[in-house]
């Protein structure tokens, strides 16, 4: 699961869900429509297989936003979160009935919709991983969940996060990558130069061919490596000039 999560608004006013819009793909995320009824939230379903649905509950037309995640579930597994202005005990318990992951008043902030948005993705990513079965794949062999804060890797047999913040450096061992952070380190199967594409830019920054550096944790600066965490990392030469650019920017 490293391509960008698909996100589905489903909302009938049309300027909230432009916002929510520019909010998600700010994120990170991906946004394969805003539609405001049922029918076309059905279709995009169809069509575009979104990884979550933000459902307005207080749509126009016949079906409102329960009824409409009714429909969606009896063909598709996908995970809701509901947005209403109306959170009353009638809609709250009727919204319930469907199993949401999440369930956000109107009006919220962005960070509302960021934090309902991460949990989510954490309940998949750990239904996701009861689901795989240790005869046909290694726990190394998942690939890690890269947002844009944090990561989910794969470590002693469940998905564990990692906030980017505590992430010092990566290193290159061949097709596999080794996160070092503050306290601990993971062992990937991914390759450095994948690694390094999926990664946020503001944060990392590949430094050598063997070592992806976060610019926030450099303590010294020579003049053929950098120092974190008391580790000599060395920098090409044509990348150093890309090194203290990026670093006035911080």
């Amino acid at each position: 699961m490293n391509d960008p999560i698909k996100i589905l608004i489903v909302e009938d006013e049309m300027l909230i869900g432009a916002n929510i819009s520019l909010q998600l793909t700010t994120l990170g995320y991906e946004v394969v429509g805003i539609v405001p009824r049922a029918e076309e939230a059905l279709s995009c379903v169809q069509q575009d297989c979104p990884d979550i649905i933000l459902m307005d509950i207080n749509l126009k037309g016949e079906l409102d936003g329960i009824e409409t995640v009714k429909l969606i579930q009896k063909d598709y597994n996908v995970a809701i979160i509901y947005l209403t202005a109306n959170a009353d005990d009638v809609n709250f318990n009727r919204a319930k009935s469907t199993h949401p992951h999440a369930f956000i008043s109107k009006p919220f902030k962005k960070l509302d919709l960021q934090r309902a948005i991460e949990l989510t993705i954490e309940r998949l990513v750990q239904e996701s991983s009861n689901n795989i079965s240790d005869e046909n794949i290694s726990a190394e062999e998942i690939n890690p969940f890269i947002l844009s804060n944090c990561i989910f890797v794969r470590h002693h047999e469940k998905m564990v996060k990692v906030n980017i913040n505590d992430i010092l450096y990566i290193e290159a061992e061949r097709n596999y990558c080794r996160i070092y952070s503050k306290d601990k380190e993971y062992l990937l199967v991914m390759t450095l130069k994948d690694m390094d594409e999926k990664l946020p830019s503001k944060h990392f920054l590949r430094v050598h061919r063997s070592f992806i550096v976060n610019l926030s944790q450099i303590e010294e600066i020579a003049t053929s490596h950098i120092v974190i965490g008391k580790k000599a990392i060395p920098v090409s030469k044509s990348l150093k000039d890309e090194l203290l650019k990026r670093l006035q920017t911080i």
